[in-house]
């Protein structure tokens, strides 16, 4: 296993503006209505206008025309085509609010043909729901976009407007012939906001709407994201499906590792031992009647290649699936395993019940790559292991009060083992600062 455990971390720096906002000392409230996020929402607001009317009228007059056409056979593939072109709308919504909206979608699942022809595709096209989703979108994104523009540019022409009043002031006396803005009048009396003092309160009410502008334009535009997310990215049963697939294919990569190990060690090792100690018989054989003191020494030494290569194969054995574990379960088996461990470690199980085979062996193996890196690298004088059952999750905490640092970035053995976890919905959560201790925790679900 590599090593997980760095050289000790550098003196934290202040992150740059492309690394992500970090704490704020200005309030929200006040810092919203200048941060480069609420301007590009409010382009994506300004834009969601005119780019829904497209979508809406698109999708109305597509839908209508094939839904009128189903008397004739020409309806089915207007009504296909219509789905198609709300896919391509979908494309489009999706890169505007990756740029705007900092929102990344991945696209929904593709058309599935039912079979190699074009009443294949248009079938396909019918019965994905990914298609009937983006339809969907671009009926209820109009209203939505109405309402978010109307309020997003009131807010936002009131407030800028009246907070610089003192500077736009003069052209009411200019071009209106009246001293500024008029509150109230009739035709013998008027009030208008003209006096110093009537301006900086302007201006005060004015800042006031433009702090409601940008925290409306942020809200509104949080409203667009799940919108986006909702409608337009891949169903929950197709994002699992992905899920699934790419843990199959870690599992999968893991089995082969594991095999290739096991054909290594066996190639390297037990089989290599057994041949040279074949060969040693052979010879002693030989001089069994000319020289039998040679061959007792001889027989003595392959004795001893027997005990080394018996042993490599226990080792083997127990890599693959240790006989203990099997028969007695997770407490004796990881006791035997801290028993082997270079620093002294402390074992709790505290188990109602056996789990599944497959947790059990997890969790066994999770147990034995940690306590191998805290041998190895942690530079530990004590460690412990804890196992519990917590609601549905089998829990497993390893610490130990080593050198910290482990990580599961590039390079680390702990990458491959969060991958093995990731695989079965189990976790890997580390805590290691620098200068130790190191408190790692898997998780994993609990299955009888």
């Amino acid at each position: 296993m590599d090593t997980a455990y760095g050289s000790p971390s550098p003196a934290p720096r202040a992150p740059r503006a492309s690394e992500g906002p970090g704490p704020h000392r200005v309030p929200f409230v006040l810092r919203a209505p200048f941060s480069g996020r609420t301007w590009r929402e409010f382009l994506h607001l300004l834009l969601s206008l005119p780019i829904a009317i497209v979508m809406f009228t698109y999708a109305v007059t597509m839908t209508s025309l094939g839904a009128g056409l189903l008397i004739t056979f020409l309806g089915i593939p207007v009504l296909a085509a219509g789905l198609v072109g709300c896919r391509g709308l979908g494309a489009l919504e999706r890169a505007r609010a990756r740029a705007l909206l900092g929102l990344d979608v991945r696209a929904p699942e593709p058309i599935r043909a039912t079979r190699p022809s074009p009443i294949g595709l248009i079938s396909g096209v019918l019965k994905s729901g990914a298609s009937w989703r983006h339809l969907l979108y671009c009926l209820l994104h109009f209203p939505w976009a109405v309402f978010a523009f109307t309020v997003s540019v009131t807010l936002w022409s009131l407030g800028w407007g009246l907070l610089t009043y003192p500077l736009w002031r003069w052209t009411f006396p200019m071009y209106l012939g009246q001293d500024g803005i008029q509150l109230y009048g009739d035709e013998t009396h008027g009030f208008y906001l003209d006096t110093p003092f009537e301006m900086a309160m302007t201006s005060v009410i004015g800042l006031l709407f433009v702090l409601v502008w940008g925290g409306a334009v942020r809200g509104l535009g949080q409203v667009d994201r799940l919108l986006v997310h909702g409608l337009l990215g891949p169903s929950r049963l197709a994002g699992r499906v992905s899920e699934l697939e790419s843990d199959r294919t870690a599992v999968s990569e893991t089995a082969a590792a594991d095999l290739r190990r096991i054909e290594r060690d066996l190639h390297d090792g037990a089989q290599a031992r057994l041949v040279a100690l074949a060969m040693d018989l052979g010879l002693a054989r030989e001089k069994l009647q000319e020289d039998p003191e040679a061959a007792a020494r001889m027989v003595d030494e392959a004795h001893g290649e027997v005990k080394i290569a018996l042993q490599e194969l226990r080792d083997l054995a127990r890599g693959i699936h240790p006989a203990i574990l099997t028969d007695r379960g997770l407490d004796p088996a990881l006791s035997a395993l801290a028993a082997r461990c270079a620093v002294p470690v402390r074992v709790s199980v505290d188990l109602p019940a056996r789990p599944a085979a497959a947790i059990e062996g997890i969790a066994y193996f999770t147990v034995s790559e940690l306590l191998r890196n805290v041998s190895e690298h942690a530079r530990a004088s004590s460690a412990s292991v804890d196992v519990w059952r917590s609601g549905d999750r089998l829990m497993v905490l390893v610490s130990d009060n080593g050198r910290g640092g482990a990580h599961t970035g590039p390079g680390s053995g702990l990458s491959g083992l969060a991958e093995r976890l990731d695989a079965v919905d189990g976790l890997l959560l580390i805590d290691s600062p620098a200068g130790g201790p190191t408190t790692i925790t898997a998780e994993l679900p609990w299955r009888d």
